[in-house]
Parts: structure tokens; sequence; C-alpha cells
């Protein structure tokens, strides 16, 4: 039984991701978004989002964005616009599944109007651990670029020890920073405290400020704030991991000249074949689940 899947954008782990879905057997891979991807698929249909028929289709993998609140994809390898309207979603089978890194109201309720399945893949444990890898080399890549002094004996801090949290924290202090790490539940803090880091209660986060050379922040809440920056030195660099806005009043930092930097999809930057062969992983595997229940 013949399977369709539209892949609509992507950044560079897609191309990996969609190489590895080439292997999957009896599968028609529609590519929408891509038309100026230099090298090109072979075998592969290349298309624009209005001939697409939605009935036809068994999955849809959206960008690790997903879409806007009105429905729109950014397409990294296009210029084309691309508008996935209600109505467009409504015209799923109910068995489809749609893949997406990140979800907003918009999108679940679209899915959810189809009776299709929704699965924002950065919310799955396994993937977001793994991705969790490539986002803290990213982050040492970035804080060797833009810091005029070693991560080694620097003094780092971690706000947020969730998943991508843990995994910088961690990397960091193998390479011999100091670390501390803010979080607020207090089996995070123990966790931290186990680990051989300073922990710090979120709430007391500003009093901390004045011995760190390296912010770096996971929580996608605002929690750098003025009251934190006005006690960091000069010389400090924030590092904002957190999803579009960040976490850091970016205004208060500029007005300060403290470099703070909004970093996103650094997997996609520094690893993207891992990355990508990380969320095709987590697609094959729905996939067999998907064919087991039929």
């Amino acid at each position: 039984m013949n399977r369709t899947i539209a892949i609509i954008g992507g950044d560079a782990r897609y191309l990996e991701l969609i190489r590895q879905l080439q292997a999957l057997t009896d599968t028609t891979l529609l590519l929408i978004g891509f038309d100026k991807l230099e090298q090109g698929f072979t075998g592969l249909k290349q298309m624009d989002i209005d001939d697409v028929t939605p009935s036809s289709l068994d999955a849809i993998i959206l960008p690790i964005t997903g879409t806007n609140s009105d429905g729109k994809v950014e397409p990294v390898f296009s210029e084309k616009p691309i508008y996935l309207s209600l109505d467009w979603f409504k015209q799923l089978r109910k068995s489809a599944i749609v893949f997406s890194g990140i979800a907003n109201d918009y999108l679940t309720d679209a899915v959810n109007s189809a009776n299709a399945k929704l699965i924002p893949l950065l919310d799955r444990d396994d993937v977001a651990i793994y991705n969790s890898i490539p986002t803290a080399e990213g982050t040492i890549m970035m804080a060797i670029e833009h810091t005029d002094f070693t991560i080694h004996s620097s003094r780092v801090v971690v706000v947020g020890f969730g998943r991508v949290g843990n995994t910088v924290a961690n990397k960091f202090s193998a390479l011999g920073a100091k670390v501390s790490v803010s979080a607020t539940r207090m089996k995070d803090l123990a966790r931290v405290t186990e680990m051989g880091l300073t922990a710090i209660p979120l709430d007391q986060l500003a009093s901390y400020m004045e011995n760190c050379d390296l912010l770096i922040n996971t929580i996608p809440a605002p929690v750098i704030g003025k009251e934190e920056m006005k006690h960091l030195p000069s010389h400090a660099v924030i590092i904002d991991l957190a999803s579009k806005p960040g976490g850091t009043d970016f205004a208060y930092a500029k007005q300060r000249g403290i470099k703070a930097i909004l970093s996103r999809s650094l997997p996609s930057i520094v690893a993207p074949k891992t990355a990508g062969k990380i969320l095709a992983d987590v697609i094959k595997q729905e996939f067999l689940k998907q064919g087991e229940t039929k």
C-alpha cells in the first residue's frame, strides 16, 4: 500500500530527513517549498502547495517552527509564501499524521478540526534530549566566537534545567567552566547540587549576576530582565536558546551595552545531518506504528 508524505518547508536538517525517508518502501515524497534548493533529489516530486490534494496525504511534515497564528509556513529554501488554511486542514484524512517541531493554538485547532493526529516532535522527550546535544555544541561554538576569554575557568550561569539546560550545563562543566544553574523546582536544584554545580533558585538569580561571564537562558519566558542585567559585568555575554522571542529583555541589554544573542535552530546550523536523522528516526517509528494499527 503506497503512502504519500508532503514535506512542507524546512531548514538544512530537512535535507537529511528527506534522504532518510527516501529509504521507506511504498512511499511517495512530495516536496513543497524547496524550489530554491541547489541540490536536487532524484525521483521526488517538487510541487506548489496549490497543486497538493490534502485528502491524498498520509502525513505532512512541517518545519520545526510549524505555522504562525495565520497558518503561514516560512520555508528556508523558497521565496514563495505558503499558507495552510483551516479549510486545507479539514480536507485531510482522519488517519493523517501532521508532524511539526512545535505547535501553537492555530495548528492544534486546525489539525483537531480534521480529526487528524498532531505530533509536535520537540515535545517528545527522546527528540528533545537527542536534540539537546547539537544545541549544546552550538552554544559552545557561539561562546567561543563571541567572547574573548576561555570557557575553561569562566563563570557560566545556565537558566533553566530542562532537557536542554541539563545538557548545556553538563557540557560546559566538562570543559572546565564554573557552572551554576538556576531553576525553580526543588528536585532540579537538588540534582544540580548532586552534579557538583552551584544551584540558584530562580527568584534569587539577580543576586548572582555580578559573578557571571556567560549567561545562557533556556526558559521561554521573560526571566532575564533589567534586575538581572543591571548586575552583569559589562564583558558578559548572553546566549538565549529559548524559542522566539526568547526570555531576555534585548532592548535593555543593548541599552547597557551587553552582547545578547537569540540563538535559534542551532542543531540545523552546527549538525544538520545528525539533527535530520533524529527527526527521521521518530517519523519512521510513527509510520511503523500506523502500519501495525491498520
